[in-house]
């Protein structure tokens, strides 16, 4: 339980959210973990995630619910003047604003950076997108899409005739993480300049950066990397291997582990086989490798393998399912559940985060908000602060008739409107 007499490190720090689904709501999950205010702006349907189910928990996504914590709700319809001018608001007196509507959505509003900054030089403001703001822009985004465009399923799955996506919406993930890091990086920056800036993340060059040394292999040896079941293009043995009653997972980085594994195998004479004593060789001579160990393994069952491998200092482990992933973290220690602070032992049920600070720990202070939980406090609040655009009658005296004529025109060959959300 977090000691609410620690001030956390993002506390008194506004978020407007005008994320939805993954890659913005999980980068301002990870702010409303560390201390943000985060106020979630959504549409009078909702988060799209809110009907993304099942499962469901009191009528609840837990795909929503998983991504939400620590924020406030508050239904905004950005068609409707007053509502459009709350939005304003918010976005005139937060520290960050993130969105991940497709590019040129945003402007349509009059909430674009660029309109913002005037009235709030000091916002870092956050845009998530699919394929950036230039050729792609006109692209609709979904991780499983990007993770074909940008390569991930051609080196995922059990050969190259088999693209396979990764089991969770990984570059979704990766994105928010990296929009995470980018606004606290321009926070920094805020600190000593006293100006914000744009932080611009998009989903596929998300895709490549995370490849790593299989994007690496491409662009410094010109080499097309291709999906190898659950090898390692540069290590062996690193791999899920058959034993005499299942498969477990063997991930030796170098030799002196070979040898190590070699003795516990009782095979040690192959640790010397001058096929297997370096790990470029191993690699080379993969398949007799794979021969040898799993005649090996053949002798115990993969539960005697997992107990008796990592006691001698082996990589090698299981290959669990998620309850059993669970499970093991426990046994560590790792306390991967975690539940809210608001006493809501249904809803507030949460994965734990990752980050772990010494002085000033995370907190999970409220389960994700109901659909406008909070709309009536956050508009009375925002009420009775400043608007810096004069407010007039209609769209037209707000933005200008050749500023709305220029803006719907772009947006009419987008094929963009408020309802999609993407």
């Amino acid at each position: 339980m977090t000691n609410q007499l620690v001030p956390q490190p993002l506390s008194g720090l506004l978020v407007a959210d005008f994320s939805r689904i993954l890659a913005g709501p999980y980068c301002t999950m990870t702010l409303a973990d560390l201390g943000a205010d985060v106020i979630k702006v959504e549409r009078p349907e909702g988060d799209d995630t809110r009907a993304w189910g099942p499962p469901f928990v009191d009528d609840e996504s837990t795909y929503y619910l998983g991504v939400n914590r620590n924020k406030r709700s508050i239904v905004l319809d950005l068609r409707d003047d007053d509502d459009l001018q709350t939005a304003r608001t918010l976005a005139e007196h937060a520290d960050v604003l993130v969105e991940n509507f497709r590019p040129g959505t945003m402007a349509r509003f009059g909430l674009d950076e660029p309109t913002i900054r005037r009235a709030n030089p000091a916002l870092v403001y956050c845009s998530i997108s699919a394929f950036g703001p230039g050729a792609g822009r006109q692209l609709a985004g979904y991780d499983l899409l990007v993770q074909a465009l940008g390569g991930l399923m051609s080196v995922t799955g059990p050969d190259s005739d088999t693209p396979t996506k990764a089991g969770v919406a990984l570059v979704d993930v990766l994105a928010g993480l990296f929009a995470t890091v980018g606004i606290l990086a321009a926070l920094r920056e805020r600190d000593r300049s006293g100006r914000g800036q744009h932080v611009e993340i998009n989903l596929m060059s998300t895709l490549l950066s995370a490849l790593a040394n299989q994007s690496a292999s491409y662009v410094l040896a010109h080499q097309v990397p291709h999906a190898m079941g659950n090898g390692h293009i540069s290590i062996a043995p690193y791999d899920t291997y058959a034993t005499g009653d299942g498969k477990i997972v063997l991930a030796v980085g170098n030799d002196k582990q070979f040898g190590q594994l070699c003795n516990a195998l009782g095979i040690s004479a192959l640790a010397g086989d001058r096929r297997f004593i370096t790990n470029e060789l191993r690699v080379r001579n993969r398949a007799p490798l794979r021969e040898h160990l799993e005649r090996a393994l053949a002798s115990n069952s993969a539960l005697y393998w997992t107990k008796l491998l990592p006691a001698l200092g082996i990589p090698a482990g299981a290959v669990n399912n998620i309850a059993e992933a669970f499970a093991f973290a426990e046994q560590l220690g790792l306390q991967p559940i975690q539940n809210t602070e608001d006493g809501d032992n249904r809803l507030g049920r949460q994965v734990a985060s990752p980050i772990t600070l010494s002085a000033t720990p995370v907190s999970y202070r409220t389960r994700a908000p109901l659909l406008g939980e909070h709309s009536t406090d956050i508009r009375s609040w925002l009420a009775g602060l400043p608007f810096a655009t004069k407010r007039t009658s209609g769209s037209a005296g707000r933005l200008g008739f050749l500023e709305l004529w220029r803006r719907g025109l772009a947006l009419a060959a987008q094929c963009v409107c408020w309802h999609s959300w993407l």
